[in-house]
């Protein structure tokens, strides 16, 4: 499971949508980010969690709400949550609860620990704020766009950025709530870049990058493909091409016309406001 470790973090890789979960270990605490997915895996992650404990505090960061990433919780309830207050004030929580169960009910998998919408402890709701552990500096920033519950989180000294479901290196971006704000959330990369010395950035899928222009890459991209697909849509022309270079297209091919889809209502809504 592990994609990459030094002495400071470990970065596992589930073997479903190559989704990632990260531990940190600090002088003052556990940091685990979104744990996840096959039951064998969340039980890896919590073992590798207690050998390393040492009685240092546990904190679990839920970078968004998506089913894939909260469905580990269950075997971090002795832990202390951070998530967005969007995430934690969802409507619809017993439907993502629902879609983990269907997930294990489908695969026939057992899991030791219960399904869970996690329980938040502290609520993350602007750009830049701080949550201080001891010697350990927490800055958070809103990302919304994929979801409307997103965040990033820069886990300093470490130099690590929490990117979420942006800046993969494996997906062009999926738009489940706004093409603009996701747009605004990619044009945060410089700032962010400005602002923190980033040694490591981790994509909630894919892979881990200590290149800075591999970041600014990945921004490009990302924001090209958003421009070029709401270019095609008001143009009528075939937006196939834009996945040209993507692996698993099957699977990608309906994520793009879910986009489509999104976008077209968009244009729509803006032509008719207009």
């Amino acid at each position: 499971m592990i994609q990459y470790q030094n002495s400071n973090f470990t970065v596992f890789q589930s073997l479903l949508y190559k989704t990632t979960s990260t531990v940190i270990q600090t002088n003052d605490c556990i940091i685990v980010v979104d744990p996840n997915l096959l039951p064998f895996e969340v039980e890896a992650i919590r073992a590798h969690v207690d050998s390393i404990r040492d009685n240092r505090p546990i904190y679990v960061i839920f970078t968004h709400s998506d089913w894939d990433h909260v469905i580990g919780y269950g075997a971090f309830q002795d832990a202390t949550v951070i998530a967005s207050s969007a995430f934690a004030q969802r409507e619809d929580i017993e439907d993502i609860v629902k879609q983990m169960r269907k997930f294990d009910d489908q695969y026939y998998l057992d899991r030791p620990h219960p399904i869970l919408y996690p329980s938040v402890d502290i609520e993350i709701n602007e750009d830049g704020q701080f949550v201080t552990i001891g010697d350990t500096f927490l800055t958070f920033y809103q990302a919304e766009g994929h979801t409307n519950d997103g965040i990033y989180c820069i886990i300093e000294p470490l130099g690590i950025w929490i990117t979420g479901d942006y800046l993969s290196d494996i997906e062009f971006p999926f738009i489940y709530d706004s093409s603009s704000k996701y747009e605004a959330t990619l044009l945060k990369t410089d700032a962010i870049l400005k602002r923190h010395l980033i040694d490591y950035l981790i994509p909630g899928h894919g892979h881990i990058t200590d290149i800075v222009e591999e970041i600014k890459f990945r921004k490009m991209v990302s924001l090209t493909y958003i421009k070029e697909l709401r270019e095609a849509i008001e143009k009528g022309k075939d937006s196939q091409n834009l996945l040209q270079g993507y692996n698993y297209l099957s699977e990608l091919q309906s994520c793009h016309e879910q986009n489509i889809e999104l976008m077209k209502k968009e244009l729509n809504a803006q032509i008719k406001q207009d």
